[in-house]
C-alpha cells in the first residue's frame, strides 16, 4: 500500500485507477478493522468507479510507529479514565468520528479527490457523516453499512464500554501465533461462519491496533454526547445518506439501524432509506460482497443520472 502524512501519522491507502464515473468511492473501516475488508466489494466496483480504502490513524498499517511500547500501553490503561469524561467538542480528543473525518478531508485535499461518496461500515459509518457534514461540497452522498444508532442507553453502554477495556487489555503479541485461534474470529459478530483467511486477518489486525487509537476511538465515539449528536448530525445533512443493514447483525441491530435512519428526509414514512440484507451479521463487505456491491452501485449509479438529466435540462434551458 501506498503511505501519506496526515497530522505526523503515515497513512496507507489504495486508489484505483479513474473510470468515466465523476466521483471517487471512498471506503471507511470500522473498530479493530483495517482497509482489506473492502476488497470483495472493490473488485466488483474498480471497473467501473475509482475507489479509495485506507487504514484509520492507528489501525492497519497507518501507525506512527512500529512496534507498540508494552509499558507505554500499561500506563495509558491504568492512567487514562476516560469512562466518565464528557466530550464537549468533538475535536478535544484526536480519536472522536469528527477528528477521524478531519483526517479524511486532509487525505482526500492530498489525493486530490474532488468529488466523493463515503462507504462507511460500523464506526467507518460514523466518520462518514461527519465527513459529509464537514465537506458539504465534495461528498456527494453518504452509505453507511452496518451503522447506526444514536439512542445512549446508559447501563448498556457502561457495560459495553466496561467490557471494550478489557478485551483490548487481553491481546498480546504472540496471540496471532496460538494454533486456530483465527477459528474463534470465523463465528464473532457475523451470521455464517467466514473464511479462515479473514477471520486471520481479524487476528491480526486485533493484536496489531495502536492500544492508544483503540481505546480512544472506543470511548470517544461511545459517550453520551457524542451518541446523542448522531441523529442532530443526520438530520441537518443534505446529501442522500443510505444505511445497509444486516438482518442478523447482534452488534448494531436493524432497529438501532432505522432509527438513526429516521432522522434524514430520505427515510420518509417506512425507511425508504435502510436496505435490509437477509442472512447477514456485522460484517456485510465479507458476508454478502455481491448484495453489498450492487446496492453501492444502484444507489449512485440512479443519482448520476439525476445529475446528468438536471445537466441536460439546464443546457436546454441556456438554449432556450
Amino acid at each position: 500500500m501506498a503511505t501519506i502524512e496526515i497530522l505526523g501519522v503515515p497513512h496507507a491507502y489504495e486508489l484505483t485507477a479513474p473510470t468515466d464515473y465523476p466521483h471517487t468511492l471512498v471506503f471507511i473501516h470500522g473498530w479493530l478493522n483495517s482497509s482489506g475488508y473492502w476488497q470483495p466489494v472493490i473488485s466488483r466496483l474498480s471497473d467501473d468507479f475509482q475507489c479509495l480504502s485506507y487504514d484509520l490513524r492507528g489501525f492497519g498499517e497507518s501507525q506512527s510507529r512500529l512496534k507498540t511500547d508494552f509499558s507505554r500501553e500499561q500506563t495509558y490503561f491504568s492512567l487514562s479514565d476516560k469512562s466518565s469524561r464528557a466530550v464537549v467538542n468533538p475535536f478535544d480528543s484526536p480519536y472522536t468520528p469528527a477528528a477521524y473525518a478531519h483526517d479524511l478531508a486532509d487525505l482526500l485535499q492530498q489525493l486530490n479527490v474532488k468529488s466523493a461518496w463515503l462507504v462507511g461500515h460500523s464506526l467507518g459509518g460514523t466518520i462518514a457523516l461527519w465527513g459529509a457534514a464537514q465537506m458539504p461540497e465534495s461528498v456527494k452522498g453518504v452509505i453507511c453499512i452496518n451503522s447506526g444508532g444514536g439512542i445512549y442507553l446508559k447501563e448498556a453502554f457502561e457495560q459495553f464500554r466496561s467490557a471494550g477495556q478489557r478485551f483490548l487489555q487481553l491481546r498480546p503479541k504472540w496471540l496471532s501465533q496460538v494454533p486456530l485461534i483465527d477459528l474463534l474470529f470465523t463465528r464473532a459478530s457475523v451470521a455464517r461462519p467466514l473464511e479462515r483467511n479473514w477471520a486471520r486477518q481479524r487476528v491480526i489486525d486485533f493484536v496489531v491496533a495502536d492500544p492508544e487509537a483503540a481505546l480512544g476511538a472506543l470511548l470517544d465515539s461511545t459517550t453520551e454526547e457524542e451518541i446523542n449528536r448522531l441523529p442532530q448530525l443526520v438530520s441537518q445533512l443534505k446529501q442522500p445518506i443510505y444505511f445497509l443493514t444486516g438482518a442478523e447483525d447482534k452488534v448494531m441491530e436493524p432497529k438501532y439501524v432505522r432509527h438513526l435512519a429516521s432522522f434524514h428526509p430520505l427515510f420518509g414514512y417506512c425507511g425508504d432509506n435502510v436496505i435490509e440484507i437477509p442472512d447477514c451479521g456485522h460484517l456485510a463487505m465479507l458476508e454478502q460482497p455481491d448484495a453489498v456491491a450492487t446496492h453501492i452501485r444502484s444507489l449512485i449509479v440512479q443519482y448520476y443520472k439525476a445529475e446528468e438529466m438536471g445537466e441536460m435540462r439546464e443546457m436546454r434551458e441556456m438554449r432556450e
